[in-house]
């Protein structure tokens, strides 16, 4: 009962997974749109393919016994697919200075971490144990590296008091995702899968609360903003209906005196 329990949270955190995976899908459409990257940061899907990269590491029979986590290699390896696009597509959109922080700072420092890591865990232990160990705690690093770069964000929607650069369903499925996998590393008895999710639940919380928090602060903003203009547009139109009134009124006394 507690493996299939356990096998069923895994399936249901590989469906959370993939629609937060594919939730920047949304926001890369305005990218390609506007030709333009604007104010959004590449350093969430830079942190995300690196925790992908772990976790699938991590989830192979190397690192963990035969396929006890399958769910976190499939679900990993497509979400390192998906990450090498979005970063892709942001690079090349990207103004110079952006591109010089993915091209020669970002995406190389992933790289060699997690080539670091993975020749690390095959050389130097020889068992399951200790690998799983020393994999998972860099995992857990970058799982909370990943789980945190939204804090960025985060401060930008405090200070604009805008949710433009924080989109819902990328809140919304973060918190949803790291709550299954949190349960599956419970279930597990795998605090190297529990750990990080600890941290990325309540983070995920916190994003939806300053979420409606500041959208009904935007939607008042906005809503104040065109009551104002459709003010400012009456008041022009009755300008000029009292200018056509004097205009009538001039006119007519001219053909009063004509006669």
């Amino acid at each position: 009962m507690g493996d299939k329990l356990r096998l069923s949270i895994g399936i249901l955190g590989n469906g959370a997974s993939m629609l937060l995976y594919t939730a920047p899908i949304l926001t890369f459409s305005r990218v390609f749109k506007k030709k333009s990257t604007e104010e959004f940061s590449c350093f969430p899907y830079v942190m995300t393919l690196l925790n992908c990269l772990i976790y699938t590491w991590y989830g192979l029979p190397i690192v963990s016994h035969l396929w006890e986590n399958l769910p976190l290699v499939t679900i990993n390896g497509v979400g390192i697919l998906l990450e090498l696009l979005f970063i892709f597509i942001y690079f090349c959109y990207a103004s110079p200075k952006e591109k010089v922080k993915v091209g020669l700072i970002f995406v190389p420092v992933v790289i060699v971490l997690f080539g670091v890591t993975a020749l690390i865990s095959a050389v130097v232990f020889d068992d399951h144990r200790h690998r799983k160990s020393f994999v998972g705690s860099v995992g857990l690093v970058a799982s909370i590296s990943m789980y945190g770069s939204p804090l960025v964000v985060m401060k930008k929607v405090i200070e604009t008091k805008s949710v433009e650069y924080m989109p819902f369903y990328l809140s919304f499925f973060s918190f949803l995702a790291s709550s299954l996998w949190l349960a599956y590393g419970l279930l597990s008895h795998d605090l190297f899968l529990a750990s990080p999710n600890m941290v990325g639940t309540p983070l995920g919380i916190l994003q939806l609360i300053l979420y409606f928090k500041y959208k009904n602060k935007e939607a008042l903003i906005t809503k104040t903003v065109m009551s104002k203009s459709d003010d400012e547009k009456n008041k022009r139109s009755l300008e000029l209906v009292v200018d056509v009134d004097h205009d009538g009124d001039a006119n007519e006394k001219k053909f009063n005196n004509a006669c």
